[in-house]
Parts: structure tokens; sequence; C-alpha cells
């Protein structure tokens, strides 16, 4: 796998900036952006500049390479799970709380019809 997902001598640089550093923000904007009601393709678009962040830490810090659009596109898809992962909990709980009478939680992730379900009195 070294190589093909990360270019430094150790996992656990890659491990640490990408998946913690960058996976982390990338959960607080995917958080954010579904707080605003807005839809998932705008997360793709703020996670551009903040893997190109990413992408500078790795060169910066370890020596990588800067202008790697290999290494740039797995960082990229990296976050965009970690951030799909936050966006789809906060609208999960965003769904079953304000559309209370129609959806409920089904799971951290998913929410259920409830129009075949008996109402409680």
């Amino acid at each position: 796998m070294n190589g093909l997902l990360w270019e430094e001598n150790s996992v656990w640089i890659f491990v640490l900036v990408t998946v913690v550093l960058g996976g982390g923000a990338a959960m607080l904007t995917g958080r954010a952006i579904a707080r605003s009601w807005r839809s998932f393709p705008v997360v793709a678009i703020y996670l551009v500049p903040l893997a190109a962040a990413i992408r500078f830490f790795h060169f910066a810090l370890f020596g990588g390479t800067l202008l790697s659009f290999h290494y740039f596109v797995v960082d990229y898809l990296v976050i965009l799970v970690l951030a799909g992962i936050g966006y789809r909990i906060v609208r999960a709980t965003q769904m079953a709380r304000q559309y209370g009478w129609l959806f409920a939680r089904s799971g951290p992730f998913g929410w259920r019809d409830r129009t075949g379900e008996k109402t409680p009195t």
C-alpha cells in the first residue's frame, strides 16, 4: 500500500495528517453544511481547499510532494468519506427532529417514513 495511498515512509504520518487532522476538519465541515440545510454537493466543493491544505501539510512538515494529483485525489476521497459521515449524522437528526410527524430515526445515518405506523395517543 505504500506508494498507492501514502508517499511517506510511515503509514502513521498519513493517518495523523489526512485521517485525524483533515478528517476531523472534514467531519466538522460536513456537520456545518448539514446544519445550514445545504445539499451534499456543497460539501464536495468546500473540501477542495481543505484537501489542498492537507497536501501542503504533507509537503511542509514531512517532505511530501506538493503538486501530486494522485495523492491529492487520495486525500480528497478520504476526507469526502469522513465529511459524508458527519453530514449524514446531522441530517438524520434534523429530519427526525424537524419533521417528527413524518420521519423517525433509523440508525445513526438514516431516517424512515412513519406513514404506515400508528400514531401514539
